[in-house]
């Protein structure tokens, strides 16, 4: 088990990422990890996420109250958002909030990412719903994302970007990846006079595929009772479903070799 200051280093990696990778400008974006039900590192407020060093980092409780930080130093204004992540869902040991490009543009225009449009996100994805405004730093954000933490491991957040969750800080990292990477060919295929979606048959072979591989997770695969009763799945419902789905499994557990199989028997499938 990695050691609590290896977490700090880890998390001051992947704030440079976000950061080169244009996913957060200034000081924005906030990352955190859960070392126990009691104990959580955070992310710094008012840090830019790409100049991060170990001693930045802060701990706090299950509350978001200070355990430990250095001089100049207090956790970010959202750790409210993170702790609900955590509580609702006891798998998650890792958030990830981010403002990457193309995803928080669709955020701002109000379009959630359904359409099926790539077997990958089909699979690792679904769908990503939109959580309604709320203030930053209050209790209006943790409020709105509450009812798709049960369905979901990525949200959208409107007016404001995008939050994932996972079993671990690279995983958390990975699905905000996957979200951005969604939205930009969305985007891109919009513009080409728009995206010749997968079909209904096709997005079912795929989650048949995913639960093939034992993928765990909060996925339309296994939530969403519109599928479960033979009608279409989130893909074509807008996400709206999200408020009925039943809770079930644990986050994805995603490896570079596990997404590689899944790629080449999803291209075998579809016979590609």
């Amino acid at each position: 088990m990695a050691s609590e200051y290896e977490i700090k280093k880890q998390i001051c990696e992947i704030g440079k990422r976000i950061y080169n990778q244009g996913m957060v400008a200034a000081n924005d974006g906030n990352i955190s990890v859960k070392l126990n039900d009691h104990e959580f590192l955070c992310t710094p407020t008012g840090v830019s996420k790409g100049f991060m060093t170990p001693e930045y980092i802060c701990k706090v409780d299950e509350n978001g109250q200070v355990i430990q930080a250095n001089p100049g130093f207090k956790p970010s204004s959202e750790i409210k958002m993170h702790m609900r992540v955590y509580k609702n869902r006891p798998d998650v040991n890792s958030v990830v909030h981010a403002h990457p490009k193309y995803a928080t543009g669709f955020a701002i225009a109000g379009i959630p990412l359904t359409q099926p449009i790539m077997p990958e996100a089909v699979i690792a994805l679904g769908c990503v719903p939109i959580a309604p405004y709320g203030t930053p730093s209050t209790e209006e954000i943790p409020d709105a994302v509450e009812k798709y933490l049960q369905s979901f491991d990525a949200v959208l957040l409107e007016n404001h970007g995008a939050l994932t969750f996972s079993d671990s800080l690279l995983n958390a990292y990975h699905k905000m990846e996957s979200v951005e990477f969604y939205a930009h060919l969305l985007f891109i295929s919009n513009q080409l006079g728009g995206p010749k979606e997968l079909s209904r048959s096709q997005v079912e072979r795929l989650y048949e595929i995913r639960r093939q591989f034992g993928l765990k997770g909060k996925h339309p695969a296994d939530l969403c009772p519109n599928n479960k009763e033979g009608k279409p799945s989130c893909h074509n419902c807008g996400a709206n479903c999200s408020g009925n789905c039943a809770a079930k499994g644990v986050s994805d557990v995603a490896t570079d070799e596990l997404v590689a199989q899944i790629t080449k028997k999803v291209m075998e499938q579809l016979g590609k």
